[in-house]
């Protein structure tokens, strides 16, 4: 089981902004926060489970990681959040019909280029 996950991040301020900004329409919000040692906590309903930090020698790898959205328009207002932060188109939302008839996923690169999506796997209207 999956506890958390955190990615390294070359700008704190850079990220906080991007991900304050594109986690926001999935219900994910900042609930930690330590500017000294570089580190910010994500989560919901008191759970931080996603968490990005400050790297002293910059970012060298890249990540993908996705986050689920109750419904499809959520994944659109998470992918229509990333742009306005920052972000850069990585798969616009729509059907992945190769993965499964219902995912419906958006992408977006983050400030350091990690590919940041939210999906919904449930049918139209669901």
């Amino acid at each position: 089981m999956l506890d958390h996950v955190t990615l390294p991040i070359s700008d704190f301020a850079r990220s906080i902004a991007f991900y304050d900004q594109v986690l926001q329409p999935l219900g994910i919000e900042r609930h930690f926060t330590d500017t000294e040692s570089g580190f910010a906590g994500y989560g919901a309903n008191d759970l931080l489970f996603f968490w990005i930090g400050q790297q002293e020698e910059g970012v060298t790898t890249v990540t993908h990681i996705a986050f689920t959205a109750a419904n499809r328009a959520l994944v659109d207002r998470f992918y229509e959040a990333g742009l306005t932060a920052g972000g850069q188109d990585n798969g616009e939302p729509g059907l992945r019909p190769h993965y499964h008839a219902d995912y419906y996923g958006a992408f977006v690169l983050d400030p350091d280029g990690h590919n940041i999506e939210a999906v919904c796997h449930k049918p139209a209207g669901a």
